[in-house]
């Protein structure tokens, strides 16, 4: 019912807003937990054997990863008599802390499950996987900032970034291609938490507002894979338009806002004598940038091949739709020429 429903998404809100507010590793763990039951029932609404299949999956992973927390936390708390977050003083315990809130995130090499479960849900809790599922874990992440070991999470990050534009390559379903597209936009957000938070915040807010943008034209759009792209011009051109910028800027071309991100974090790996590991990510957002623009391909340079009055796609009209409105503007506003202007 609409009740249960708002019951589980205020619930979903609140678990969130827990766990960034705390500084005790048994809130967050609850808060956590909170968050994973309020989510798993939205799952399997749609009542389907794939939504059931994701469910399952999300819950175990889930799970997983909030037990090795907890354990990470109660080693902590034997070795140390302490259980905030700042006093993780204990090296297996942060080890153990680090992987479990990666897991959580879906970054490799426990990315799996990300692909699959946003597969098998519908397309707006897939948005809410690839948004708001990721706060609660980077909050925790972005408190540890100072304790987290360098060396291994810019190796993580790398290689995130790199199965994220790999993995993405061979995809047809979008939804499989979007959490492909946060596998590797989260790799670069978390390369920069040991070195600059501020701009691990930075690149996770633009990430977000790009991601709705994307998620909002192929909900409006009742696209599903990328076969439905080439019929979809005809529905509504401008949206197509500016879904095409919207993608060029999650692929971080200049001057669009998804550049700025890309541009300091390679600035600051530069900065910190890390011009390898710089140069390894610049590559990789080119893989990126390769599916990003063959869906911008599909969508506005090429007709499926049909009979001619199957050339336009019959619709209703289409309801105006705000949030699109709003986040467009943020996605397409060309954040680095944004000092010049």
């Amino acid at each position: 019912s609409s009740h249960i429903t708002s019951l589980l998404i205020s619930s979903l809100a609140t678990s969130t807003v827990i766990v960034a507010n705390t500084n005790h590793w048994l809130i967050a763990w609850v808060g956590l937990e909170l968050n994973t039951l309020s989510i798993i029932p939205l799952l399997t609404k749609p009542r389907t054997p794939r939504s059931t299949e994701a469910a399952t999956k999300y819950f175990l992973i889930q799970a997983a990863a909030s037990s090795v927390l907890l354990s990470a936390g109660a080693l902590n708390a034997l070795k140390t008599g302490q259980w905030d977050m700042t006093q993780l003083t204990t090296q297996p315990a942060l080890t153990m802390l680090t992987l479990a809130l990666l897991m959580k995130l879906g970054l490799v090499p426990l990315h799996a499950w990300l692909p699959e479960v946003m597969q098998g849900t519908t397309t707006t809790l897939a948005l809410v996987l690839a948004t708001w599922q990721k706060l609660a874990p980077f909050a925790l992440l972005y408190a540890l900032s100072n304790l987290i070991h360098t060396p291994t999470t810019l190796t993580l990050a790398l290689l995130s970034t790199l199965v994220g534009g790999w993995g993405g390559l061979n995809q047809t379903q979008l939804r499989k291609l979007m959490a492909f597209s946060s596998i590797a936009h989260l790799g670069w957000t978390v390369s920069m938490i040991p070195l600059n938070k501020y701009l691990a915040l930075l690149t996770l807010t633009l990430y977000m507002i790009m991601t709705v943008t994307a998620f909002s034209t192929i909900l409006s759009t009742n696209m599903k894979s990328l076969k439905d792209t080439t019929t979809t011009w005809s529905t509504t051109p401008p949206m197509l338009i500016l879904l095409l910028f919207t993608l060029i800027s999650l692929g971080g071309l200049p001057p669009m806002s998804g550049f700025l991100p890309k541009w300091f974090t390679l600035k600051n790996l530069i900065f910190s004598d890390l011009t390898t590991t710089a140069t390894a990510m610049a590559l990789s957002a080119l893989l990126s940038l390769t599916f990003y623009i063959r869906i911008t391909y599909l969508t506005s340079l090429t007709i499926s091949p049909s009979t001619q009055m199957m050339k336009i796609k019959w619709r209703l009209t289409m309801k105006p739709n705000t949030l699109i409105a709003i986040t467009i503007p943020m996605t397409t506003m060309m954040l680095p020429l944004t000092p010049t202007l």
